[in-house]
């Protein structure tokens, strides 16, 4: 069950989706236990280097200029900014840095800038990741001399869906970026978003262009929607919670040594939603209180949840450590201390 295939067709996939859900779950958690370390998850910190002003028309997204009340753009952020965002992650136990831009396509010079803070994540002692839209061939080779570990570039939903999210791109403008991420040496994480109004049929389309990509993405971050006022899926009906926990089952069956990612939504889900999403095998997640512009759990109740569940964070070697408090609250405690 849990050997690699990249020839996956809707049927089978459908037939997933219908088996009865505590057999679902149990096979994916013999797949999970199989190739990974079971009662363990990754734990990544994502920052939003440059927000808001996209050209883009993402429905899902506040950062488009398309959206009804868009974010501001902000300019690239500091060099000193993402070393002190990056050494505050390592800190709470984050081993991979990612770091997203709010661009259709970056332009060579912001390239460069990006590869000194792609130097900055590699000199703290983590792995790096970025997302910044789409790649030519030739940034892709420049970021992969420049040592990057991963691209973020996520394919949101099925091919057949795509133009009822997204029309200032299409679909092999996706797969096209991912090729040349692939072919310059960089690893590949790409996953999508429930709740866009997209069918059964098309979450599981969405897992076969996945999973029958010539290699399988080392990391398939998979969102829940998080509506976001002013975009066009603002008033999206939410998926059902347990529609999600079948479709990172299936994730994980498909795709057996791929790390499956809880991404943004899981600040709407409860403590068991979670918890059967890491059996059916999800085994990473983003820490940190925000997603480039999406609430997100608090460092302090993940921990919390983990120390529930029995998890242990991938690369902690001293799990009882509370997460660092930065200067400013230090600052507030020493105060307080002298008053009293």
């Amino acid at each position: 069950m849990s050997n690699f295939r990249n020839n996956w067709e809707i049927e089978e996939v459908l037939d997933l989706f219908d088996k009865p859900f505590n057999e679902l779950l149990y096979d994916a958690h013999e797949v999970h236990i199989e190739n990974h370390k079971k009662d363990m998850v990754q734990v990544c910190t994502l920052l939003s280097i440059k927000t808001g002003g996209c050209p883009e028309d993402c429905g899902y997204c506040s950062q488009s200029i398309h959206s009804e009340d868009p974010i501001e753009a902000t300019p690239l952020m500091s060099l000193d900014e993402v070393r002190k965002q990056a050494k505050l992650a390592k800190e709470q136990g984050s081993t991979r840095f990612c770091m997203g831009a709010a661009w259709r396509r970056p332009s060579n010079k912001n390239i460069d800038r990006v590869i000194k803070m792609i130097d900055i994540v590699h000199d703290l002692g983590m792995e790096s990741c970025v997302t910044l839209g789409m790649l030519s061939e030739d940034q892709a080779l420049r970021l992969s001399k420049s040592g990057l570990n991963y691209y973020n570039h996520n394919l949101d939903t099925s091919r057949e869906h795509y133009t009822k999210v997204i029309s200032t791109r299409n679909y092999q403008d996706r797969l096209n970026t991912l090729k040349y991420v692939r072919k310059s040496g960089i690893k590949v994480c790409s996953g999508g978003i429930l709740g866009l109004g997209e069918s059964r049929d098309d979450r599981a389309k969405l897992l076969i262009e996945l999973a029958n990509l010539e290699q399988h993405p080392e990391s398939v971050p998979i969102n829940m929607l998080v509506p976001m006022e002013g975009t066009r899926h603002y008033s999206n009906e939410k998926i059902e919670e347990l529609e999600f926990i079948r479709t990172i089952a299936i994730s994980r069956i498909m795709m057996p040594k791929t790390y499956v990612r809880l991404s943004a939504g899981r600040e709407s889900m409860t403590e068991s939603t979670q918890a059967l999403c890491f059996y059916a095998g999800a085994n990473s997640v983003f820490y940190g209180e925000e997603l480039l512009t999406a609430p997100n759990v608090s460092v302090e109740k993940d921990r919390e949840l983990f120390s529930k569940l029995g998890m242990k964070i991938e690369g902690d070697n001293n799990p009882e450590k509370k997460p660092s408090l930065t200067k400013k609250v230090q600052k507030k405690i020493h105060n307080l201390k002298l008053i009293s």
